[in-house]
């Protein structure tokens, strides 16, 4: 039976960048379990899991622009170094919680830090990335 929207499909995978570094992988876990079509993965992942049997393993790159977006210079903001409570830790590839003005949670990686400005990024980690995945379909309910 090949996954269809709407079934519950539960995989194991391997994430890599173009490098080969792994960015996130089920070995070791159990494996992760969606609906297709639900939204619940990135629109590429789902897409290329449709169609897929019970068992069969597949490679496949999924574009930025069908994974966490292009990467999006207007999410970068420099910022005072004074502005930040001066507990908050400032490392380079930390990441941070705020609230924007409209109360919104987000998400913020640390990108550079001087005695004067930090430099924030809204984006998401991997925007602006093709995504490789190794995925074995486990179970299709």
């Amino acid at each position: 039976m090949a996954a269809r929207q709407g079934d519950r499909v539960t995989v194991h995978y391997t994430g890599r960048l173009d490098d080969g570094t792994v960015f996130d992988t089920s070995e070791g876990r159990e494996p992760i379990a969606f609906t297709l079509g639900a939204g619940q993965v990135i629109p590429g992942f789902e897409r290329a899991i449709e169609g897929m049997e019970e068992g069969e393993i597949r490679t496949f790159t999924v574009p930025a622009e069908e994974a966490y977006g292009p990467h999006r210079p207007e999410l970068v903001h420099r910022i005072a170094r004074s502005e930040v409570p001066p507990q908050v830790e400032l490392d380079p590839g930390a990441r941070l919680e705020a609230r924007d003005r409209a109360g919104n949670r987000v998400l913020l990686t640390v990108v550079e830090v001087t005695d004067e400005e930090v430099v924030l990024d809204a984006n998401h980690p991997l925007a602006g990335m093709d995504l490789t995945f190794e995925v074995e379909v486990v179970r299709i309910d």
